[in-house]
């Protein structure tokens, strides 16, 4: 049984040989072929099969068409049920297959992806399906790396190379990787194919052939790698420095070559995808909970009327064996009875008729076409309309608790601009009238010409004049402003051809403020290790670069010295202000002053600022301090503590120039809809793989973290303890426990967090940030309660550095342990893990490829789209589907109960009261259409009205519109229906005549007039149920009366008759029936009886307990002839105390790669851009005076981890 068995082999280390295919084929490693897709031809018909029958409907609908071929128990044809049952399972079928197949084609495009790889010494195309571990690929500039691949060498000195990772992080801005040095000089291609030594092969598959890489095992830790290459007899260690992943984009490197360790779904992107899951919505899971309770409701029904049928059978039925004999099986009342009770589950089979699932599929479908057709979710830029990819989930987005969101490209435009600064004590970038009043800045308004710079980038836009004039008037401060912009940065240009530059820059606010200086005539033209060429208004200036202070996280600045033309040596310095701040001269303390009011205002808008200073070195001071440089630059001990101490000491004294304000613009739009679904009671997380400042920061700008709040809390612990405390702490905090100690009373502490009453009684504001690191021990299963408890008790929760598994597994904490329906949003691959992960996946259409688009559930290109799609379609589609179930019980209650009553009437005998066709066309023809007129078109408020009053949306997300109580109400609702629809005819019909005297005595009457009442009640219902008529609903509901009248005449006519005798034998019934005018007074007496009371307890409510929605609905009729006004949220003003985000984004080590000119290129000096757009950070307006005199802005009890953003005096003012 062996060979039955799953292979359970876990691989715990990976050995792999360059160009060793057979070698390495032994270990079964993955081939670079993926799928993402959920069927193929042969599995399509079993698996989805064994979905749709996850629904214990369908299971059910089986079991009754099994009975319905019993001849002896079956009292209906086979066809009332197989034919709607095979229409519901090709539907959904065709949707799966139709779904999957768009997945297939995305599989296919990238596994057809062209590489080169090296084979017997000469590079051949291979698809990417086809490589495999072991091999040496070429890949060149722009290209997708196929696999994780070992970086052996590049075009580029020393074997650098830079990657764009938007696929893996989010972050566009390059990395570098650098290839080991000893396989870096096996660069030059035309000697690699040339030179023969082993036979056929080419040196680098000599070199290597014997080379050996062994490694960890595949994993989903896309920040390390750990391995070892053994080759030439020596052994070199491996780091995730020298790894190219799956997913990165090669940039600004002419090629470089990399040898296969992973592949296909064993690389760590595809690691952290998420399985493609089966989602279905909680409507969905009640209504499989609904279909057993009502089985056993039928079962009991059946009971009884077998049981009846026994009793019956034995004492009245024996009297009539003489001409009524039994059948031949027929042995005896109890076999009978049981045979009885087989033959009314078929009858009263319709409590759940399969239309119902015919019906809730073409109303998700018509739902999904008005998100598609919504012009209010199309994007005109781009050209892209809202999509529904899934029909299955739209009720689901009226229920949605929590929404977890990626930042970059999702909240942001990843776009970042140089919008204000400050020079002087002088404010520019704001535009005014001709009475001195500032004006908004639209498109309309007319930008700065910079016609006089022949080497201005045509895309930048500045709107205030006064600053071009004064860089024309040569002010001496203003200059020198931009000459610093141009000089202290780590960016890398490329003049592709003459006054075309690209600038490469690791840091999105330094790509700004290079740009900036560009445009106003101080163009950064080249860069060597030693010097700096600008070009400074049409003059070329050489700067001899003499040191970079690079920055890190706690310095929270950099600085460069150079020496200018005029053999002056300066020190130019730019940071966080409030560090910057601290080390002015004293001769700056009026400008300070000044300046500080303008980054208070700069705040408020919430920009990103940095302050910038410059200083005058003389030669011998500053040679005394590059001896003491040189000496700490070689010691071994403490070096990067003794060289901060060395750049403390030189950045004194500094004079301030002014600040930079850079917008990094949200996408339009977004704090609105932040704060509109915040009211909505929407929780909203930030998951992202940026900095924890620069999460922070673009938290401030969407408004989701504020200085009024009480409490920011920052976990940033390195080890399980200090994770374990700092929560402890926190929510120790939150619920006023700090003097719990003991073990016991915290667990009665998380007894109290745990209760969501006491959740919700918690009225202070407090927010959650914590890193990725931090974060991974937070995930533990012992731990995991308390940081989930900690979440729900603060108003805002930010992840950052997070993996994309992360991602998944905190969507996946919430999903386990809250009963709430999860959406999770994002743009890129890297968020593709939590869109499969959550109930609801949304792709942005971004910057970031398609990925997540292709396996999200609905998909539109803004993020202030999510406010329509769930506030409007998201509430009607849940409140139309809620009615519609609502109604479609009651309505097959009120229809199948009938038969129930009416068997103690005909002797338990399985007699139907209506005739077989009105029993197949009741549900199908006669009360479809309106009722799906009602899913489909009804609204209890418009879309105005959804979106001003988002507290319309609660009742979704406390299910309050159909639950288990709604649904006993209505299913009581029309089991009374029912009875009255039997009992009020049968007591006329027993003393009722007609106008000629005679009797109405035939069954066949009473049948049309239950019929024709049922079909009267049902449609007066739905009239009184629907909120809004459309010309559609008003065809629906007179048509199928009409249709009911029509088809009735039809098959009891004389025509009918004479071709079908046995179908249609009871000729002129309802003729005769319908033409008694005292017929007509039993019908509108049922119907009276049947609706007055639902009537009368609607309008009693409404008057007495009106709900928020019955005071806007009567806010909106009362405004019905006023013309309707789009809603128009106030534009939230940032009030923030965060300022400085230069430090939030900026990377340290670029310093030092830009001074040993390791980056720089044989052939030219310059590089290439890569303008990152990140998050829009924000900004802090607290009074820095205060705290002129202290020596920093924060005093820690204990040395922070590198990730710490204490540059923010209003976060660092909460960390504990």
């Amino acid at each position: 049984m062996s060979i039955w068995r799953r292979n359970t082999y876990v691989e715990k280390e990976r050995r792999v040989k360059a160009n060793a295919r057979e070698y390495n084929e032994k270990f079964s490693y993955a081939n670079n072929h993926i799928k993402t897709s959920k069927y193929n031809v042969f599995t399509f018909l079993p698996i989805n099969l064994f979905e749709q029958f996850q629904r214990v409907a369908n299971a059910y609908f089986v079991v009754l068409l099994i009975l319905q071929l019993i001849p002896e128990i079956s009292s209906l044809s086979w066809f009332t049920t197989i034919v709607p049952l095979v229409l519901v399972l090709v539907i959904t079928a065709v949707k799966d297959a139709t779904d999957d197949y768009f997945r297939h084609k995305s599989d296919q495009q990238v596994n057809n992806r062209q590489s080169q790889v090296l084979i017997k010494g000469s590079l051949q195309k291979e698809k990417w399906m086809n490589v495999r571990v072991g091999d040496i690929i070429k890949l060149e500039n722009n290209q997708f790396v196929a696999a994780d691949i070992l970086l052996l060498c590049s075009s580029e000195p020393y074997g650098l190379c830079y990657i764009e990772t938007a696929e893996l992080d989010g972050e566009t801005n390059l990395k570098v990787r650098q290839a080991l040095s000893v396989t870096s000089d096996l660069r030059d291609v035309s000697k690699l194919m040339d030179f023969d030594v082993c036979s056929d092969h080419s040196l680098l598959f000599c070199c290597l052939s014997s080379g050996e890489v062994i490694c960890e095992p595949p994993n989903n830790k896309l920040d390390k790698f750990t391995g070892t290459l053994y080759w030439k007899d020596s052994k070199y260690s491996l780091d995730n420095e020298k790894m190219l992943l799956r997913g990165c984009v090669l940039r600004n490197t002419e090629w470089c070559f990399g040898m296969v360790i992973f592949a296909g779904l064993q690389t760590k992107l595809m690691q952290n995808c998420g399985r493609t899951k089966f989602k279905r919505t909680s409507i969905d899971k009640l209504m499989n909970t609904l279909v057993l309770w009502i089985f056993a409701f039928l079962i009991c029904m059946g009971v009884i009327l077998a049981i009846g049928n026994t009793i019956w059978e034995t004492c009245v039925g024996r009297k009539f064996e003489v001409f009524l004999p039994w059948d031949e099986f027929q042995t005896s009342a109890v076999f009978s009875g049981f045979l009885t009770f087989w033959s009314y589950i078929i009858i009263l089979n319709t409590v759940v008729p399969i239309s119902l699932y015919v019906s809730v599929e073409v109303l998700r479908l018509g739902h999904s076409f008005f998100i598609n057709w919504d012009q209010k979710m199309y994007y005109n830029q781009t050209h892209t309309s809202a999509e529904a990819r899934t029909t299955t989930l739209n009720e689901e987005l009226g229920q949605v608790e929590f929404i977890f969101s990626d930042k970059t490209g999702t909240l942001t435009q990843n776009i970042m601009v140089f919008s204000k600064c400050s020079i002087n004590g002088q404010t520019y970038g704001d535009v005014y009238d001709e009475f001195n009043q500032k004006v908004e800045i639209t498109e309309k308004t007319a930008c700065v010409d910079f016609s006089f710079n022949p080497l201005c980038d045509k895309g930048f836009k500045f709107y205030d004049c006064s600053l071009a004039e004064a860089v024309k008037q040569q002010e001496s401060a203003v200059q020198e402003f931009f000459r610093l912009l141009a000089l202290c940065h780590t960016v890398m240009p490329e003049e592709k051809s003459e006054g075309n530059l690209l600038y490469q820059a690791q840091s999105p606010d330094e790509g700004a403020l290079v740009t900036a200086a560009r445009n106003f005539g101080f163009i950064f033209r080249a860069r060597t290790p030693e010097t700096i060429t600008l070009c400074e208004m049409g003059r070329a200036a050489t700067y001899e670069l003499l040191a970079i202070l690079d920055f890190n996280n706690v310095r929270k600045r950099m600085s460069v010295i150079v020496r200018n033309p005029q053999g002056q040596i300066k020190l130019y310095c730019k940071g966080a202000d409030t560090i910057i701040f601290d080390r002015l001269d004293p001769s700056s303390e009026d400008l300070m002053y000044t300046t500080s009011e303008h980054l208070s205002e700069f705040a408020g808008e919430g920009l990103r600022t940095l302050a910038v200073a410059y200083k005058d070195l003389s030669e011998e001071c500053y040679q005394v301090w590059q001896k003491k440089l040189h000496y700490m630059s070689t010691v071994i001990e403490n070096r990067e503590e003794q060289l901060a101490v060395l750049y403390e000491e030189i950045e004194h004294g500094m004079k301030l120039l002014g600040a930079t304000a850079i917008e990094d613009k949200l996408q339009e739009g977004v704090p609105e809809t932040i704060a509109c679904l915040n009211l909505a009671d929407i929780k909203i997380w930030v998951l992202t793989g940026d900095k924890l400042e620069t999460a922070m920061n673009i938290g401030y700008s969407c408004n989701m973290l504020r200085d009024d709040m009480n409490e920011v809390f920052v976990i940033s612990g390195l080890t399980l303890l200090e994770v374990q405390q700092q929560l402890r702490n926190a929510k120790e905090h939150i619920l006023g426990l700090s003097r719990v100690s003991s073990t016991g009373d915290f667990e009665k502490a998380d007894m109290f967090a745990e209760d969501s009453v006491f959740e919700e009684a918690i009225i202070a504001e407090y927010a959650l940030v914590i890193n990725g690191h931090s974060l991974a021990h937070a995930l533990e299963p012992q731990l995991e309660h308390t940081l989930l408890d900690l979440a729900c008790l603060c108003k805002t929760v930010i992840c950052c550095r997070v993996t994309p598994m992360q991602k998944a597994q905190v969507v996946e904490l919430v999903r386990r342990h809250k009963r709430a329906v999860t959406l999770a949003v994002g743009d890129g691959a890297n968020d593709v893990s939590m869109i499969k992960t959550a109930h609801i996946g949304v792709g942005i259409s971004g910057q970031e490829g398609m990925q997540a688009v292709l396996a999200s559930d609905y998909s539109f290109a803004q993020f202030r789209y999510l406010q329509r799609l769930l506030l409007v379609h998201g509430r009607w589609s849940y409140f139309r589907m809620c009615n519609f179930l609502a109604y479609f019980f009651y309505k097959n209650f009120a229809f199948t109960l009938v038969h129930f009553w009416y068997g103690f009437f005909c002797g338990f005998s399985a007699q139907t009261v209506y005739d077989q066709w009105f029993i197949t066309l009741f549900n199908i023809v006669y009360t479809s259409l309106p009722v799906l007129a009602m899913g489909l078109f009804d609204q209890d408020i418009n879309d105005q009205n959804s979106l001003r009053h988002p507290s319309l949306y609660k009742p979704g997300q406390q299910n309050l519109l159909f639950n288990k109580r709604q649904f006993f109400l209505c299913t009581l609702q029309g089991m009374v229906t029912s009875f009255l629809l039997f009992f009020i005819p049968y007591g006329a019909f027993s003393d009722m005549m007609k106008e000629d005297g005679s009797d109405f005595s035939d069954q066949q009457a009473f049948a049309v007039t239950i019929a024709t009442t049922l079909v009267i009640v049902v449609s007066v219902q739905i009239g009184l149920d629907t909120h809004y008529w459309t010309a559609v609903n008003h065809l629906f509901v007179w048509g199928s009366l009409i249709v009911y009248f029509t088809i009735l005449f039809a098959m009891q006519s004389d025509g009918l008759f004479g071709i079908f005798p046995s179908n249609f034998p009871f000729i002129g019934t309802a003729r005769n029936c319908l033409s008694e005018k005292i017929v007509w007074l039993v019908i509108l007496l049922t119907t009276v009886v049947c609706i007055l009371p639902g009537l009368v307890v609607s309008f009693l409510r409404v008057d007495l307990f009106p709900t928020l929605t019955d005071k806007v609905r009567h806010l909106q009729q009362s405004r019905k002839k006023q013309r309707p006004q789009e809603q128009n949220l106030r534009r939230i003003r940032r009030t923030s105390s965060r300022r400085s985000a230069y430090a939030f984004s900026h990377q340290q080590g670029y310093g030092e790669l830009i001074t040993s000119g390791k980056n720089m290129r044989m052939s030219t000096l310059s590089s290439t851009n890569s303008l990152e757009r990140i998050a829009q950070s924000s900004n802090w307006i607290e009074n820095i005076l205060k705290r002129k005199n202290e020596v920093s802005c924060i005093s820690p009890e204990r040395e922070d981890p590198p990730e710490s953003h204490k540059d923010s005096r209003a976060s660092a003012d909460r960390l504990k």
